[in-house]
């Protein structure tokens, strides 16, 4: 039987390449976009197979209509793609309050909204599959993308608790962490980058001007990521998270090694802490 799938963000990026793909494999889709529009060439030709949503993900009413969009169209709801979010590239001192707060509500709230509101569904189908798409950006930062960071270090143990909550009634859930996808992300998150402090140039400043030549040429392809979810939708078993690309294992395995080292290093200090402890706290001389 064909499955009943929900993508936000599928105007465009990664998120249609995802809806095109689960269009094609023949299963049936409720496509979301801020504007249903950009929706219409998949509708005309696709058409019963499709249904298409208006939906800002950080509202929650609007992602509780989006499913139920899908059970009334189609009866069920198989699998939920939580595709929509972007980046918002300046210091965190230079970032508005509101746009802090944007970036958190889309990519992080967003996440928990259409969750929230896919669980019911699932629960009580006894099945389902929600797959978060993440970043590796949820295992390391660079300077710049503090709102970002912060939503996708939430995400993944987001992703990881909820898993281990409802996989007793049969639903899957993985936080997908790649790192560059030739969409139009990068060029997105640079849009609105102010003009730096002079005390930012060697750190936001210095990350900017070193991914310049990278934008465009990321490493991997959003087609191919698009053909991995639709496998995971298939797997009995998912991890509760999911590097992708050769450079985000890259990436993420050199953030561990930083991390076990700093862990070693500071290993005295961590444990003497314990009340049955049986040495003072020691000097901090590194």
């Amino acid at each position: 039987m064909s499955k009943v799938w929900l993508v936000t963000g599928s105007a465009s990026g990664l998120g249609r390449n995802i809806a095109e793909a689960v269009l094609a494999s023949g299963d049936r889709l409720v496509a979301t976009a801020r504007d249903p529009r950009r929706l219409e060439d998949l509708v005309k030709k696709y058409g019963d197979q499709i249904r298409t949503a208006p939906l800002d993900v950080a509202d929650e009413r609007a992602a509780r209509a989006a499913v139920q969009v899908a059970v009334d169209a189609f009866g069920r709801l198989d699998v939920v793609v939580n595709n929509a979010g972007y980046g918002d590239i300046a210091p965190f001192e230079q970032l508005s309050p509101e746009r802090f707060r944007a970036l958190i509500d889309t990519n992080f709230y967003g996440v928990v909204y259409m969750t929230r509101a896919a669980l019911p569904v699932m629960r009580k189908q006894r099945s389902g599959c929600i797959l978060q798409i993440s970043s590796v950006g949820g295992r390391l930062t660079r300077p710049g993308n503090a709102g970002y960071h912060a939503a996708k270090w939430a995400v993944g143990g987001f992703t990881e608790s909820v898993a281990k909550e409802v996989a007793p009634f049969g639903v899957k859930m993985c936080a997908l962490e790649p790192a560059g996808i030739r969409t139009n992300w990068g060029v997105r998150a640079n849009e609105n980058t102010p003009d730096l402090l002079p005390d930012y140039e060697p750190s936001v400043g210095a990350v900017i001007n070193a991914l310049k030549p990278y934008w465009g040429k990321e490493t991997s392809d959003p087609v191919k990521v698009a053909q991995v979810v639709l496998r995971l939708a298939e797997s009995d078993q998912l991890p509760a998270h999911l590097l992708l690309g050769s450079d985000a294992v890259q990436y993420a395995g050199q953030a561990e090694a930083t991390r076990a080292a700093d862990a070693e290093r500071w290993r005295d200090v961590s444990v003497s802490t314990d009340v049955n402890a049986s040495v003072a706290v020691p000097a901090l001389r590194f």
